[in-house]
């Protein structure tokens, strides 16, 4: 595509360039005046600068997200100062939040460029070359210098040309004279189109490795596989205990396995165990190193990027039937009623039984015969009392429908189907909670060490003027609103509201204002109890294979159970705010992974009709769920052209200036396929009626 037709994306002319200009020099501290008419002066007003990030939107425009401020700052494209999307800059702003128009301000300052690559097509004209890109938080194409495109094509990999192939690149710089950034190409991830080619972008975009360096895999490979007589003395032996692991049926690695027996004394002993990876990932090893930059194991649609090389998570570590493996353990003795009357922790040998798929595991506690039946519905039978005890003391249950891309072998989507949790899925994780919150409190509260450092998992308290936006927005479909107090007398007022709106067109619409109201999830040093789980200590011990927090967990508890002193809490603490970072990164790859196929799902659908939900509404468009997959696209409002809608954005709605006529959350519409833009991951939709419109 040739420069001239891409001016529209091209970069505005610097308006600060001639800010400088013939202006009257100004002592430092000196108060600003300017002139207004006639020999009128007026101190001009100050403004704080503050710091934040840029989210880019259309034409070069931004909103500048501030960290603990809840309003974000509008910057024009002419304010903007060459800053890009991810960039932290100082801002100042110029006009304060209206009821009509956020504040708005202007870039001062580019603190530190973005370290994340934008992903484009490289095309290449004689000496130049230029990534052409396509994503609606860059309206800038990257020019790449020929110094830097030699330098990347010696590094080329792919047989194919370079020119037109897809690639990531990251921007060095921008000079005050050039119209668009310049660059360097960190990585050619192949033709554009191909699967390989669009989950590896998604990737990239993320800077979110997609292959272990040779380096890594080697020290791997070099970790013993046998597990020695010496070893297993310093363990407690579950060999002899009825084992068995659950997990979906295209699972890989197997890290938590569960083990059931009846005690003499008429007790059950639920042993919950988890492949014992600290044992084989030392700290400050290359192995440790390469766990932490990573953080997480990351869940694409049609593959997993592992936290750690095959050889561990699939391998060593993986509790597979029929195979000695070492764990660290929960051990649990519960009465009939679930009541826990004892603990004990520490490291474990076991030899799983039985691998369950949840289906498998499903037949069996909906009476079908299977293996280890007795096993799995003693099992079952508690997790049922601990699930129903856990939601009695306030536990919170939002249960939006999970959605999943089924792919064929080649990567594309064939279904998207509501995946459907049950009996077998909470059995699994009612014992995954309890082992979590167990080994909080002993690590806080018993295992005899001052005020011992250690990783937890926490969830604060949900914004109060949030949950008055919900209170407000429900009333609007007749619901009353109990009282929000305190943590429980909050949550029973939660749960009672979505058990009212269970079924209804609106149900959707209100437990999204309520998770919106949620505080996000994170990692801390610093206790606060995890609000939506209703647990006062609360941490993650049970998936060391996938999250690096994990593995933490496990080190502070043998730390602790072998007496050792409180460990440092500043190390730890930077720890966890890196490994919460990357967990959000992973969750929005992931997200933008399932977006991809969705709109590739509906690539061959446009013109097609179907009943749907608003499911957001903004002052440029409206969001819609379409049934039954739930995917989701926009109206434009300008494709309206029946009416000029008029948008409310405390009440969520729109409301046609002529007509009156009301779209808010959960109003059931019918709505035809217009267009889809895979590249951007976009998918319009256009009106064709509303349904029961109030």
């Amino acid at each position: 595509m040739s420069r001239n037709n891409r001016n529209r994306r091209g970069a505005s002319k610097d308006s600060g360039s001639n800010r400088q200009g013939n202006r009257p020099k100004v002592k430092k501290n000196a108060q600003q005046i300017v002139k207004r008419g006639k020999e009128q002066y007026q101190e001009k007003k100050k403004f704080a600068e503050l710091v934040g990030k840029v989210s880019m939107i259309k034409d070069g425009a931004a909103f500048i997200v501030i960290p603990d401020q809840q309003d974000d700052i509008f910057v024009p494209s002419s304010q903007m100062r060459k800053a890009l999307d991810g960039d932290t800059v100082k801002v100042v702003v110029r006009r304060r939040r209206t009821l009509t128009r956020a504040a708005e301000g202007e870039v001062v300052d580019i603190i530190e460029r973005c370290k994340n690559p934008h992903v484009g097509i490289l095309q290449i004209s004689g000496g130049n070359a230029w990534v052409i890109i396509e994503s609606r938080s860059m309206p800038f194409d990257i020019r790449i210098p020929e110094d830097s495109l030699k330098a990347a094509e010696a590094k080329f990999t792919d047989p194919r040309p370079a020119n037109g192939l897809k690639v990531a690149a990251l921007v060095t710089e921008w000079p005050r004279n050039s119209e668009m950034p310049l660059g360097v190409i960190t990585d050619v991830l192949g033709l554009p189109g191909e699967n390989n080619t669009e989950m590896h972008a998604i990737l990239a975009e993320y800077t979110l490795p997609y292959r272990f360096e040779p380096e890594v895999e080697a020290a791997a490979a070099k970790i013993p596989v046998k597990i020695t007589d010496a070893e297993v003395k310093n363990r407690r032996d579950f060999r002899d205990a009825p084992t068995f692991t659950i997990d979906p049926a295209d699972a890989k690695d197997f890290d938590d396995a569960l083990s059931v027996r009846r005690l003499k004394n008429g007790n059950w002993e639920i042993g919950v165990h988890i492949a014992d990876v600290s044992h084989y990932v030392k700290p400050d090893s290359m192995l440790d190193h390469e766990a932490y930059e990573r953080a997480t194991s990351v869940y694409l649609v049609d593959r997993t990027i592992p936290m750690l090389p095959e050889v561990l998570s699939n391998n060593l570590c993986s509790l597979r039937p029929n195979e000695e493996k070492l764990t660290f353990s929960a051990v649990f003795e519960l009465d009939d009623n679930a009541k826990v009357l004892g603990k004990w922790f520490g490291r474990t040998i076991i030899s799983s039984d039985q691998r369950f798929n949840y289906d498998q595991a499903q037949a069996i506690i909906e009476g079908g015969d299977g293996p280890m039946k007795n096993e799995i519905l003693a099992a079952w039978h508690l997790a049922e009392i601990l699930r129903k005890r856990r939601f009695e003391n306030g536990a919170i249950l939002f249960d939006r429908p999970e959605m999943k891309v089924e792919v064929d072998e080649n990567g594309k989507p064939i279904n998207v189907y509501e995946k459907v949790s049950k009996e077998a899925n909470f059995l699994v994780e009612e014992f995954m909670l309890l082992a979590n919150r167990s080994v909080a409190e002993f690590v806080a509260l018993k295992c005899g060490i001052k005020n011992p450092t250690m990783v937890y998992r926490i969830h604060e308290d949900p914004n109060p003027d949030k949950l008055e936006t919900l209170r407000t927005f429900s009333k609007t479909f007749g619901y009353r609103m109990g009282e929000i107090g305190n943590r429980k007398q909050t949550s029973e007022t939660l749960n009672a509201l979505m058990e009212q709106a269970k079924g209804k067109p609106e149900e959707d619409a209100l437990q999204m204002i309520a998770l919106r109201s949620m505080a996000r999830a994170r990692y801390s040093t610093d206790n606060v109890g995890h609000y939506g789980l209703a647990f006062q200590y609360y941490t993650h011990f049970t998936s060391p294979i996938r999250r690096y927090p994990d593995m933490m967990v496990h080190r502070l508890l043998a730390l602790y159970l072998e007496h050792a002193p409180s460990q440092n809490k500043d190390f730890y603490e930077e720890r966890c705010k890196w490994s919460s970072e990357k967990e959000q990164i992973a969750t929005q790859a992931e997200r933008d992974s399932v977006k991809y196929k969705e709109v590739e799902f509906m690539q061959d659908k446009v013109g097609q009709i179907y009943d749907g939900f608003v499911s957001g509404v903004t002052a440029t468009g409206m969001f819609v769920e379409i049934e039954p997959t739930k995917i989701e696209g926009m109206i434009p409002l300008r494709e309206i052209k029946s009416d000029y809608f008029i948008y409310d954005e405390k009440k969520f709605k729109l409301t046609g200036k002529s007509t009156h006529k009301v779209f808010t959350l959960g109003t059931p519409v019918r709505v035809r396929v217009a267009k889809t833009n895979l590249e951007q991951k976009i998918l319009d939709f256009q009106l064709v009626e509303e349904i029961n419109n109030k």
